[in-house]
């Protein structure tokens, strides 16, 4: 009897290495699609994680992945509130910035303030004297048509009432004084002041001299400035802009500025 012969069937689907290819293939599309995915970030969410992770409360406030050495005392601790943190207390915040100014010095610079009006109110000085408020402290400004003549540093004789005024006034001031003078922009020269540097700077010495004479005031208290017409209070345009920028400046230093009379 014959031997019937088994027919082998080819298998006419796709190679086996052609299925590991597809599937890496799949698995490589997958992962760049997850990229893509990822790269479409909510930039209002990414900033507020971003302020969230810069801001070290959220630190204090969510207890640390990291397991501690003692975990037990680091309880008790937060137990007994010796760690309490900024959202436990927000009372106890200050309320301040760097650039606040501290509270006592904002009442005595206040006060100066209003001691200076109601003495220029008192004695009806307001035509002749001005108070400012700056920085600095209280200053107080003399025009130089009652002071001094044209280029002349010699106080005149219907001037020193006022100054006698400011005198009184300092009397009762603990606080240093710096004297400043400021001319126009005019130039001028003679043989006793070449530069507006120099009167402005003698008017200056002039004033704190008569202070310290008429009363006896202690002269380290005192220092002058003479500042020329670089320091303008309006443009040197007219001749009444002229008048307004040929001053004294008489400072009442604020208690931070006194060390610091060159400011």
């Amino acid at each position: 009897m014959k031997r019937r012969e088994i027919r082998r069937t080819t298998s006419k689907g796709a190679p086996k290495w052609m299925v590991t290819y597809s599937d890496m293939v799949t698995l490589v599309l997958v992962f760049f699609i997850l990229l893509f995915s990822v790269s479409q970030i909510d930039q209002v969410k990414f900033d507020a994680i971003s302020e969230s992770f810069q801001n070290r409360m959220i630190f204090d406030f969510f207890p640390s992945p990291v397991p501690m050495e003692n975990p037990t005392e680091s309880t008790d601790h937060m137990e007994s509130g010796e760690m309490s943190n900024e959202f436990d207390t927000p009372t106890q915040m200050d309320n301040t910035t760097d650039r606040d100014e501290p509270a006592d010095e904002v009442d005595s610079l206040t006060e100066l303030v209003t001691d200076v009006e109601n003495y220029l109110d008192e004695y009806d000085l307001n035509n002749v004297i001005s108070a400012n408020r700056t920085e600095r402290g209280v200053v107080l400004v003399l025009q130089e048509s009652i002071l001094f003549a044209s280029g002349e540093a010699n106080i005149l004789e219907e001037g020193k009432p006022f100054l006698d005024r400011v005198r009184s006034l300092l009397q009762d001031i603990p606080n240093n004084i710096k004297v400043e003078g400021h001319t126009d922009s005019r130039p001028i020269s003679n043989y006793r002041y070449p530069s507006n540097w120099e009167l402005s700077g003698a008017r200056a010495s002039s004033v704190v001299r008569y202070l310290i004479r008429e009363n006896e005031f202690d002269a380290a208290r005192f220092s002058t400035a003479g500042y020329a017409d670089i320091k303008p209070l309006v443009p040197n345009t007219s001749p009444e802009n002229w008048s307004k920028n040929r001053r004294v400046e008489i400072v009442i230093l604020e208690s931070s500025n006194e060390d610091g009379a060159e400011s």
